[in-house]
């Protein structure tokens, strides 16, 4: 017989599991949206066999799934809701749909279906916490710009991303920019105003635009160590002066493919847990098996590893295949970071840098939470239940390990 990590009555609901950040065998009673009480609990059997109860996954880029890409230019809503569900079964209760650079027309397109999608059905209203525009306003020179298509890379334009935040019914709540143009600063500055988030990412600016950007109000950097020259000044480059700067957080890519793992632990001895977001980084091709794919990017393959890489050789990257959950089992193996620290890099920190509420496992807070088991030696999350806002939204509380 199974045991029990799960009771349902009407609009309570009760889980069972030990907290991530101390290993206390708990209950978490819900109410409604809510947690109403957390108590201690008194396993009959080994309490290490219990499930991990941790605040639900909060990713801030996700670019699409199973072979969908929200910045697609014919995206339309019922694609969107395809490509937002399946996250749920990874642990993720809040994310950014991620819309990359194209023309102003494929940039409506995806905000407007995204905007459908969350006025028509509640649990994606709740899932998606803002919308992730990383570009167009990027730098133009090869490396620093990645994947994004040259020939839509533009200057920062204030109308265009007001007329953006209109179709996206003022769901864009992250800009990622290159502060390399030349009215970069004046840009930020009414972006921010506007209540949105201004990250640093895709560039070779110079120290001295890094720190003016953050004069301006940018408080982040996007994937910071990606999205760079290959080659760079020993001392005067953007990757240190982004990580010198106190004013912005960072976000990495710690799929084991994007950063080696020096690279991160220097990231996190430099900002310290508390200021690092963890994101996957999801292409429209995570979810999708090992194989080549063609899209509006070119071939691209995604090897056995899961390593995504541009089709025809091993090395270069074409963006992630994986999703949140292995991002954070694989920071724990690079690093050794507890595992409190790696689930609130990815749950509780991008909420605070977007200024909104954190899923916080307390009374009182948003019932987002997620069970799970951690596998230290395979670097595996395996997720057996997803709440999001009070609402089961994967698998079943009753489990047997």
């Amino acid at each position: 017989m199974p045991r029990q990590f799960g009771q349902f009555r009407k609009n309570i609901m009760q889980l069972r599991g030990r907290r991530y950040d101390t290993g206390e065998p708990i209950v978490v009673t819900i109410r409604d949206d809510r947690i109403a009480a957390i108590t201690p609990a008194h396993p009959v059997g080994d309490a290490a066999e219990w499930p991990f109860v941790a605040p639900g996954l909060f990713d801030m880029q996700i670019n699409g799934f199973g072979g969908t890409w929200f910045s697609d230019e014919e995206l339309t809503a019922e694609q969107a809701v395809a490509a937002l569900m399946p996250w749920f079964r990874f642990g993720v209760t809040r994310l950014c749909p991620t819309l990359i650079t194209n023309s102003y027309e494929a940039l409506e397109r995806g905000l407007t279906a995204i905007r459908q999608v969350c006025e028509q059905h509640p649990w994606a209203d709740r899932l998606v916490a803002g919308c992730h525009v990383e570009g167009p306003y990027l730098s133009r020179e090869d490396g620093p710009r990645g994947a994004h298509p040259l020939h839509h890379v533009r200057a920062p334009d204030w109308v265009e991303f007001q007329r953006l935040q209109e179709a996206s019914g003022g769901r864009i709540r992250l800009l990622t920019i290159s502060p390399e143009w030349d009215n970069t600063a004046e840009f930020i500055a009414q972006v921010v105003k506007s209540n949105v988030v201004v990250a640093i990412g895709h560039t070779a600016a110079t120290p001295e635009q890094i720190h003016a950007a953050a004069d301006a109000g940018a408080t982040f950097s996007t994937h910071l160590g990606n999205g760079c020259h290959a080659q760079i000044h020993r001392h005067r480059n953007p990757l240190i002066a982004q990580l010198a700067d106190d004013r912005l957080m960072t976000g990495v890519i710690s799929d084991g493919h994007h950063l080696p793992a020096d690279w991160l632990k220097v990231i996190l001895k430099a900002k310290s847990p508390k200021r690092v977001v963890v994101t996957c980084d999801a292409s429209g091709w995570a979810g999708c098996t090992p194989g080549v794919y063609t899209g509006k990017l070119g071939s691209c393959e995604i090897l056995p590893s899961g390593k995504l890489v541009v089709a025809g050789q091993q090395e270069l990257l074409a963006g992630s295949a994986d999703t949140t959950d292995v991002c954070v089992a694989r920071l724990i193996a690079a690093t050794g970071c507890s595992l409190r620290d790696a689930i609130e890099m990815a749950s509780l920190t991008p909420a605070e840098m977007l200024r909104l509420e954190s899923p916080r496992l307390a009374p009182g807070g948003r019932a987002d939470l997620f069970l799970f088991d951690h596998d230290p030696r395979a670097a595996t999350l395996r997720v057996h239940a997803t709440v999001a806002a009070g609402t089961l939204e994967f698998g079943d509380p009753a489990i047997a390990s």
